[in-house]
């Protein structure tokens, strides 16, 4: 991970977090405020921001914080996962309905996965967390003298990340590896979100990587020849005076 330059990492993960997340909203074909889908052309309802949340406990929230902050840094190139308010994000998304698994197949059988498939594990995705946190915590204090993952120091957190993504750290509840998998993708959903979700705070992950946001179209800069785009990036609630038509 020392090796992998964080705007470049977080450049190619962008349009991965932002079709993900679009994805869950627009599956579940409702806006975060209840309303359906508008149909009717020109109109539709203010979108409502997402404030669901309360899942992680203080100790969890302090680990959690702890863990996005090392995969996405503040650096010289910009704010990073805490400054974006990423665990905002994850916490309301393990507190609804995408959380509990509500929309997935739950049943079993749960083969280990080839590498072209999704996760396979009885968990959803808060039970993931929940659990991963915990043997986590556990893992560290048996390791580190007590010391909690959020205690221990940037060099000794990092060393531990890439354990966990490497594989070579087993829980005894819930896969270590896939956890970590779960920790990445969501940090960086979050980052990328729209702010509307809790994450990407004041638009700094759209803004780092010059990414202009939900603009209704983009016909006046089409042809900018892969120039940069200087305008500002606009969110799904738009600016402070936007209104409904």
């Amino acid at each position: 991970m020392p090796d992998l330059s964080r705007r470049r990492f977080l450049a190619t993960s962008a349009l991965v977090g932002s079709t993900l997340t679009f994805s869950r909203w627009s599956s579940a074909l409702e806006y975060p405020g209840g309303h359906g889908v508008p149909w009717q052309a020109g109109a539709a309802d203010v979108p409502r921001p997402d404030v669901e949340g309360g899942f992680f406990s203080a100790g969890e929230r302090a680990a959690v914080e702890a863990i996005t902050a090392r995969l996405i840094p503040s650096d010289d190139s910009g704010p990073g996962a805490r400054d974006a308010h990423v665990t905002t994000f994850i916490d309301r998304q393990l507190a609804g309905f995408y959380g509990r698994g509500q929309r997935w197949y739950m049943e079993g059988p749960f083969p280990e996965p080839e590498d072209t498939q999704g996760y396979q594990g009885p968990y959803p995705p808060a039970a993931l967390w929940r659990e991963g946190l915990a043997a986590l915590e556990s893992y560290c204090r048996t390791t580190f003298d007590e010391r909690s993952f959020a205690e221990l120091d940037e060099t000794a957190q990092d060393a531990v990340l890439a354990r966990l993504a490497d594989g070579e750290i087993s829980f005894t509840t819930v896969d270590a590896k896939q956890f970590f998998g779960f920790a990445r993708e969501m940090t960086i959903e979050g980052f990328f979100s729209d702010p509307i979700y809790g994450g990407n705070r004041d638009m700094v992950g759209w803004r780092l990587v010059g990414f202009p946001g939900a603009r209704y179209d983009y016909r006046d800069f089409i042809h900018h020849n892969g120039a940069p785009l200087d305008i500002a990036s606009v969110g799904l609630m738009g600016r402070p005076e936007w209104t409904s038509q």
